[in-house]
């Protein structure tokens, strides 16, 4: 499943926690999607406003978050809701860059750097499939048939 390394690592027995490490990394994913979502739908006419996207669109964009990031942290069709996540962090690269004319770390540290950064923790879930702690595995119905 692995491939072959060229050299040591310098901690070797580090590679029984990275499955750990992953779910770490999906809890925070969730917690920043969810609290994200929940922003968006706590004020949608303001956040609108802030962001200039409609109503509808917002109140959309936080359904999507919540869902995506419940469903990352629970491990629950994990690579669809990280291909999600995925979609929803370009959308606000795109618009930071090329609407906004916001630099990689913008002003008062408001660049896409961030955005970035959940763009790659999800594509790691992505490749990944979360990780072997992902509740989908006792899920048969939500298996592939070989």
């Amino acid at each position: 499943m692995h491939r072959e390394h060229r050299g040591l690592p310098m901690f070797p027995q580090l590679s029984q926690f990275i499955d750990f490490g992953l779910l770490l990394m999906r809890l925070m994913v969730g917690v920043v999607f969810v609290s994200s979502g929940l922003s968006h739908l706590k004020d949608p006419d303001a956040r609108s406003k802030s962001i200039g996207m409609s109503k509808g669109f917002i109140i959309f964009l936080g359904v999507a978050e919540i869902a995506g990031g419940l469903a990352v942290t629970l491990g629950i069709l994990t690579q669809l809701a990280a291909i999600g996540l995925i979609v929803v962090m370009l959308g606000a690269i795109q618009k930071k860059i090329f609407v906004w004319h916001t630099g990689f770390w913008g002003e008062k540290n408001s660049g896409w750097h961030y955005d970035l950064m959940l763009v790659i923790m999800n594509l790691v879930i992505l490749f990944t499939n979360g990780g072997r702690f992902v509740l989908e595995r006792y899920l048969p119905f939500l298996h592939r048939q070989a």
